[in-house]
């Protein structure tokens, strides 16, 4: 009988990270999800996980807190080991994050280092603290944006940070090469639907205006994605950008 495999996804509990699990957990693949403070919302996608016959665990982290990184790990080796009885996961989906729409000249010093703390910073050392768990031929994908592509008023700080996951991914699959774990990113466009993008029928609007597809993404047109770039169909696609947007501003 085959182990099953499992993957931990950060910002798991809501939108395009809830679909992501959602759709790992289809494939058979057990997951750990991280939630930052809506514990029951959380608790609601681990019984959809579990419905579908896979085994789930939600714990509280907040990605933006290197300091708390050390007993976070230290959590999930117990969780690990008590429920899935391994030591190990196989798939490290960096998805937790947040948006912020401020224009470059109004730009506080604190919005910045927010940005920086969760969507790079974070990241950066939440993978590097990871790695001892992560199986050998794992799979590792970043969340960034469609911003670092199209620029978008208001969005510099947001897409700066998504850029250099970019970058980052590409130098963490050269150097995670020899243990053959890939490492990948995935750059949605604008998502609406339960995640952190701001929604009003102007803005759907607006984005289905300049998408050659004439809609709104929504989560599930990301999770599927995902889900391939942990599968074995993918095992040769490593270091790459996957933009999702619906064929926006081409």
């Amino acid at each position: 009988m085959t182990t099953p495999k499992i993957a931990l996804v950060t910002g798991g509990s809501r939108g395009i990270g809830k679909d992501i699990a959602l759709q790992l957990a289809q494939k058979g693949i057990d997951v750990v999800l991280t939630y930052h403070t809506n514990h029951q919302e959380a608790a609601a996608t681990v019984g959809q996980i579990e419905a579908l016959g896979r085994k789930a665990v939600a714990l509280q982290l907040n990605t933006a807190q290197v300091s708390s990184f050390s007993g976070f790990f230290a959590q999930l080796t117990t969780t690990l080991t008590g429920t899935f009885q391994t030591d190990r996961i196989d798939f490290l989906i960096n998805n937790a994050g947040t948006s912020l729409n401020t224009p470059f000249a109004e730009m506080t010093e604190a919005k910045f280092d927010e940005m920086l703390n969760i969507h790079f910073k974070g990241v950066y050392f939440l993978t590097q603290q990871a790695l001892p768990l992560l199986r050998d031929g794992g799979r590792i994908v970043n969340m960034s944006s469609a911003t670092t592509r199209s620029a978008f008023a208001g969005v510099s700080a947001y897409a700066s940070m998504k850029g250099a996951v970019e970058v980052f991914t590409r130098y963490l699959a050269l150097e995670l090469g020899t243990r053959s774990i890939t490492v990948n990113v995935v750059a949605p466009g604008a998502i609406f639907g339960g995640g952190a993008m701001q929604d009003t029928p102007e803005i759907r609007e607006y984005v289905a205006s300049i998408t050659a597809l004439g809609r709104v993404g929504l989560p599930d047109d990301i999770g599927g994605v995902v889900a391939f770039l942990c599968s074995e169909e993918a095992k040769w696609v490593n270091g790459q950008r996957l933009e999702l947007t619906g064929g926006m501003t081409l």
